[in-house]
């Protein structure tokens, strides 16, 4: 499975934040590029792996703690019409609570992941 990894993107108030993601066209196969995922090192230490995907069998979320954060993603990739795909928010908390500026944090997280990750048109 390709498990693509964007580390470091956006800091805040000490929280850190990271997206990756993969081809997945079933919860085991998402579940898969989770375990892959947080089998490495300083993602293990992560406080939420908050995420979201399309199957054929409907839509899949989990927020891992972090409230709202895989309904966001899932809206996003409905959006961008991302079908069998999973896009993994992480979060390693800085010790701020970051109000609503988590919600920022995690839409500016899978729109970098998108466009990492997508064709590029026009």
């Amino acid at each position: 499975m390709s498990l693509q990894v964007f580390d470091g993107i956006i800091s805040d108030r000490g929280s850190r934040y990271a997206v990756s993601g993969g081809p997945a066209a079933s919860r085991a196969a998402a579940d898969a590029l989770l375990a892959q995922l947080t089998a490495r090192g300083r993602f293990r230490k992560a406080t939420h792996h908050s995420w979201a995907a399309i199957f054929a069998a409907g839509p899949v979320r989990e927020d891992d703690g972090e409230a709202g954060a895989g309904q966001l993603i899932l809206q996003m990739l409905e959006r961008a019409e991302l079908r069998d795909h999973v896009v993994i928010v992480t979060r390693w908390y800085g010790g701020k609570e970051l109000g609503g500026d988590r919600f920022r944090h995690v839409a500016a997280a899978v729109r970098h992941y998108l466009a990492e990750t997508q064709p590029k048109t026009g």
